[in-house]
């Protein structure tokens, strides 16, 4: 069964250094709050708002040891009026067993507030 996994972070600033930073933090989370290997992963898509656009966030991905091979593109999100700024958002397409109620979807700092009604979320 292949299962999303969402999550979600915002950026201090428009720099490769804080874009990479954060798109980290959030793979980090998702990874292991997920116990995911990389060999279990189809894709990875990951977007950001307008307003990131210093690098591209899926560099990120290769600093996790054996992630090479996993296929990973960034896009950008609409540009809906007064939505939510300075985003990194990543979709994982899991291949697991884990029900889908008991996947760990992670939002970070101001991207909290993107799905609240995730019970099961990681939110700091």
């Amino acid at each position: 069964m292949i299962r999303g996994v969402r999550g979600a972070i915002t950026v201090d600033c428009n720099s490769e250094e804080s874009i990479l930073i954060a798109t980290e933090e959030l793979l980090r989370q998702i990874i292991e709050g997920n116990n995911i290997l990389p060999e279990q992963v189809a894709s990875v898509f990951i977007s950001t708002t307008e307003d990131l656009n210093a690098t591209f966030p899926a560099k990120a991905m290769r600093k996790f040891a054996g992630w090479t091979f996993v296929p990973v593109i960034c896009m950008r999100e609409l540009p809906i009026p007064n939505s939510l700024q300075m985003c990194v958002r990543v979709m994982m397409h899991v291949n697991t067993a884990v029900p889908q109620e008991e996947v760990v979807h992670v939002y970070l700092k101001g991207a909290t507030v993107l799905r609240p009604d995730l019970g099961n979320s990681v939110a700091k």
